[in-house]
């Protein structure tokens, strides 16, 4: 990848406001580094601490910054409004790392508490000349989107805020081998109350870089790391998948339409026509006379169900429930209708002869049984409709007899 592209991916991917997930870095022994205004800090030695720190501090008084011009590093030009102190600035770098591997460069900036870091707070565009001298230290962003992507922190306690900036670099040496290298100074943008920006310089920091096989005498080539597992779409597997789920919906919802359906009410078959109710009477009362009751002396039982029978005929015959209705109300029923007298007579007699036997207690004899029924299939045919008489087909009339002619010559 062309170094000046990999360096404008990684000033673009500094906009996020948020900014987490710190890897840990690889360090080492370590040189001191200095800030450009201090004393130029002693060359790296194997016996130097891990990490250098450096100290930004302020001017000595305010009459100092407001006759202060502007100072430039080459990659940072530093701008601090007049009478405005620099927030202190404590950087902390390892003096040692390896070639082609993250360098960790941590800045922690004590500024008041309206202040604020800006995330995209480097300057630095493509084809300047700070672009140039950066590119000229041989340091390069990583990859934004890896594990060491740049990360922002803020916190305030007693009045004053903290804000603490990592930042990652991969240092590329020009040369194999052992070489130390400068990070030179970066731009840090701090956004005022009043809306005034103020840009802040890093200092300048040495790194001692070793080869990743510097302390192994006989270094081997190392065989490529295991393969990824990579996930491919399988379009015929989602294809089929879907068509399963849309039959098994539409298998469900045709099984409920076709339970629907057979549990549909459905329409009873035509009643079978009923008999005539004298034919249904004069049938049981048919019955009645070959039961054998009169023969075992049962005389009540026997003529209770004659009276029955005749009142279940004229209830059905004539519309009234026969066999709850009482005596009066079959009566009362029976006289609205229009019913000869001498037979509506008959009947109340009838009636009344019956409940004497049911409710007095009578025990009628063999005669009485026999006369009940007589009286009970004369009354049926009394009241059942008369059937019109079949109609006679028409006499053909006779036909006439041919007249003969008169005789030839005679006279008529």
């Amino acid at each position: 990848m062309n170094r000046g592209a990999f360096w404008t991916a990684s000033l673009i991917a500094l906009a996020p406001a948020t900014l987490s997930a710190e890897p840990k870095p690889a360090t080492g022994p370590a040189t001191p580094a200095a800030h450009p205004k201090a004393m130029p800090a002693p060359s790296a030695s194997p016996a130097a601490p891990a990490t250098s720190t450096a100290t930004a501090t302020a001017p000595a008084s305010a009459s100092a910054a407001a006759t202060a011009a502007p100072t430039d590093f080459g990659t940072c030009v530093e701008h601090v409004p007049i009478g405005k102190a620099r927030p202190q600035i404590i950087e902390s770098i390892a003096a040692r790392g390896t070639s082609g591997h993250a360098v960790l460069l941590k800045l922690v900036i004590e500024h008041g508490p309206g202040e604020t870091v800006l995330p995209s707070g480097f300057h630095v565009k493509s084809g300047s000349d700070e672009f140039k001298a950066l590119e000229a230290s041989h340091f390069f962003f990583p990859d934004p989107n890896g594990d060491a992507h740049p990360t922002l922190e803020r916190s305030e306690a007693n009045g004053q805020a903290k804000t603490t900036v990592k930042l990652w670099f991969v240092p590329l040496p020009p040369k194999p081998g052992r070489n130390q290298l400068t990070l030179p100074p970066l731009p840090i943008a701090v956004s005022r109350k009043s809306g005034e920006l103020m840009t802040l310089c890093t200092s300048p920091h040495q790194v001692l870089l070793e080869e990743p096989t510097a302390n192994d005498p006989n270094p081997k080539p190392k065989p490529n790391p295991p393969p990824r597992k990579q996930r491919e779409e399988w379009v015929a597997a989602r294809q089929v998948t879907y068509a399963a789920l849309i039959a098994l919906v539409a298998g469900a919802l045709l099984a409920t339409l076709i339970q629907i359906w057979r549990r549909r009410p459905k329409p009873l078959p035509p009643p079978v026509p009923s008999r005539p109710a004298w034919e249904v009477a004069l049938e049981s009362l048919h019955d009645l006379r070959h039961s054998g009751l009169l023969d075992e002396q049962r005389f009540a039982e026997f003529y209770d169900r004659a009276s029955d029978v005749l009142r279940k005929y004229l209830g059905d015959h004539f519309g009234y429930d026969g066999l709850e209705s009482t005596t009066r109300e079959a009566l009362t029923a029976l006289r609205r209708i229009a019913m000869p007298l001498d037979v509506w007579v008959s009947v109340q007699e009838f009636m009344q002869d019956a409940d004497l036997v049911k409710f007095a207690r009578r025990t009628p004899t063999e005669a009485e049984c026999r006369s009940v029924l007589e009286r009970a299939e004369d009354l049926v045919t009394k009241t059942r409709p008369v059937a019109p008489p079949p109609l006679e087909p028409p006499t053909p009339a006779a036909p006439e007899s041919p007249v003969a002619p008169p005789p030839a010559g005679g006279n008529p």
